[in-house]
């Protein structure tokens, strides 16, 4: 199996816009969308960063992703089953890490 690379990075922020034009200017991050509940997704071409605003969570990163091979042999090294991600734009799947962190894995990867 190939190496997991991560593909994403969420970060729950309470100002979407202003922290979307801060990643623009000053890492040349180009926006890629926009999600229907005002989620932004932008791209350095090789890694996702996803900004969303959820009050009700802690402000900062509010989980990662990794681009994988296979679900189902992540299972088996995280020794758990994933949870099927329906609300997620990427990431079809999601695992909790050793101290509840969630963890988005993918197949078909991050649009870049």
């Amino acid at each position: 199996m190939e190496r997991p690379r991560i593909r994403h990075i969420a970060l729950n922020v309470q100002d979407r816009d202003k922290e979307a034009e801060y990643y623009k200017k000053v890492f040349g991050m180009e926006e890629k969308s926009r999600g229907p509940n005002g989620t932004v997704y932008l791209s350095d071409g090789f890694v996702g960063v996803a900004l969303i605003s959820n009050k009700d969570m802690p402000w900062g990163i509010n989980h990662f992703g990794f681009q994988v091979e296979d679900v189902a042999e992540i299972e088996k090294l995280a020794e758990t089953k994933a949870v099927a991600n329906s609300v997620a734009a990427v990431g079809e799947h999601l695992i909790k890490d050793a101290e509840g962190y969630r963890v988005d894995l993918s197949v078909e990867g991050w649009p870049i």
